[in-house]
């Protein structure tokens, strides 16, 4: 059984409960994905299935390489392909296959994978929350980041020294999420709380399994 699928990230909203609480959701289109490939121990050394994520748009655009792949698939090209490790024991996937969001109930931990937002080059106070010096008395070292090395010793600037630089477009994993509402007509997973990355940004959804 595949344990997860591919999204996009649409926006967050909030959820009413019973008892008149109000919760953050984040609204995120699953799928469908259709499996590419299927991947197992004895032909390339891991058990896995390849998905590709269905959008509304075709795909125009498209290198030979990938044209093959997905014409020996006998499916539609696609933008979007991940891939989801599977127990060996899942031997009924089959290549066209398809993965909906029906899988997930109301209550279900999930993982979400995304890459969290660009923010360019940004200072040692934005990137690393330095504290900053002092506001007055003529200090000049209101958001500088002060010494990054001793002269004497260690006369450099040791590896990995939190510094300015680029910010943001990294891989997340916010873990143990709940499932809050599944619209499966349309495709939509309404996850508690925020999910890395902006509007539109593609996630990776991972069931965790049951307690």
């Amino acid at each position: 059984m595949i344990n997860g699928i591919i999204g996009r990230k649409l926006g967050m909203t909030q959820v009413y409960a019973a008892d008149g609480s109000v919760s953050p959701v984040t609204v995120i289109k699953a799928g469908p994905c259709v499996v590419v490939q299927r991947k197992t121990a004895t032909t390339d050394g891991y058990e896995a299935v390849q998905l590709c994520l269905v959008e509304e748009k075709p795909v125009r655009r498209i290198n030979k390489p990938m044209r093959g792949h997905f014409e020996k698939a006998g499916l539609p090209p696609a933008r979007i392909l991940r891939e989801f490790r599977v127990e060996p024991s899942a031997d009924g996937t089959q290549v066209g296959d398809k993965v909906l969001v029906d899988q997930f109930i109301e209550g279900d931990l999930i993982d979400v994978i995304g890459t969290t937002k660009g923010r360019g080059f940004a200072g040692s106070v934005k990137r690393h929350h330095f504290h900053g010096g002092g506001g007055s008395h003529g200090s000049m070292m209101h958001r500088a980041p002060g010494s990054i090395g001793g002269s004497s010793y260690p006369s450099r600037v040791w590896p990995g020294t939190r510094m300015a630089g680029h910010l943001g477009t990294d891989r997340r994993t916010l873990k143990n999420l709940t499932v809050v509402r599944v619209v499966a007509d349309k495709h939509l997973l309404l996850v508690q709380g925020a999910v890395p990355g902006p509007n539109g940004g593609f996630v990776l959804i991972k069931k965790k399994a049951r307690r």
